[in-house]
């Protein structure tokens, strides 16, 4: 074979050699979108649980149908666990025109932008209205607003009367990268940003789940979670003060005189 022969059969191999696709770092298993859908809500563990929370109690409350998982090698080896059942980590439900993620575990920063990619590259193909993510922004305070970012002006007009726009600034994680690949793609996303705390906090996924309720009608009851709030408070109170006592005591021992 001389070399005139030899560069085209390399262009051949080359172009035969399938390039990978970037949900190929991520294996899908769902079925299809239904046509109708047209929003998709995505939720992961960030501060305060904010989206993990508020979409989880979205998806059990209207009885959402759960149509897909989603597993990775970039994932922890675990497996989620409840009432003895065990659950995929990553999770697709689907109802009327919603598609909603719902992830139990946090992402890595060194593979957001995979996992980003992935999933927007397999939800791209259904051609959605918009994509919305939900995480946290902790400011200690106790009012529990919800701030909101677009990718655009159009789809900023939508949340300007409902939450607070921030003016500058940058969201990290897996809610920043998703909406970094919604801009790339021209797909519209809204970023709702709930105001929390470094732990737990049913409050601010409330708050985030009634702004959803003027957004796509839901008419979801929130009152469950307030009260599953006031329970980890609760909790959280109890804790607060045996660590004290605990203080107390250990410095209550220090002070005794010494003998001998």
């Amino acid at each position: 074979m001389d070399v005139k022969e030899i560069i085209p059969y390399l262009k051949r191999i080359e172009s035969s050699l399938e390039k990978p696709k970037p949900r190929d770092e991520l294996k899908i298993n769902s079925r299809p979108l239904k046509e109708t859908t047209k929003t998709v809500l995505m939720g992961f563990p960030g501060s305060g649980l904010v989206g993990s929370i508020a979409l989880q109690y979205l998806v059990e409350q209207l009885e959402f149908d759960l149509i897909g998982s989603v597993t990775s090698k970039y994932f922890p080896p675990l497996a989620m666990m409840t009432r003895g059942v065990i659950n995929v980590p990553v999770r697709f439900y689907e109802k009327n025109d919603l598609a909603v993620v719902v992830g139990d575990i946090p992402i890595h920063p060194m593979i957001c932008y995979e996992v980003a990619n992935g999933l927007i590259e397999w939800f791209a193909q259904f051609d959605p209205k918009e994509v919305v993510t939900i995480a946290g922004i902790v400011t200690n305070e106790l009012e529990k607003r919800v701030f909101g970012v677009a990718t655009d002006a159009g789809a900023l007009q939508r949340i300007q009367d409902m939450a607070i726009i921030l003016p500058m600034g940058s969201i990290s994680g897996i809610a920043g990268s998703i909406l970094t690949e919604c801009k790339v793609r021209g797909i519209p996303g809204l970023g709702l940003l709930g105001e929390t705390v470094p732990t737990p906090d049913p409050r601010a996924s409330a708050a985030t789940i009634e702004l959803l309720n003027k957004l796509y009608s839901l008419n979801l009851d929130v009152k469950p979670l307030m009260e599953q709030a006031e329970e980890i408070e609760a909790a959280m109170h109890k804790i607060a003060e045996e660590v004290q006592t605990t203080e107390a005591a250990g410095q209550k021992k220090e002070q005794l005189p010494m003998y001998g």
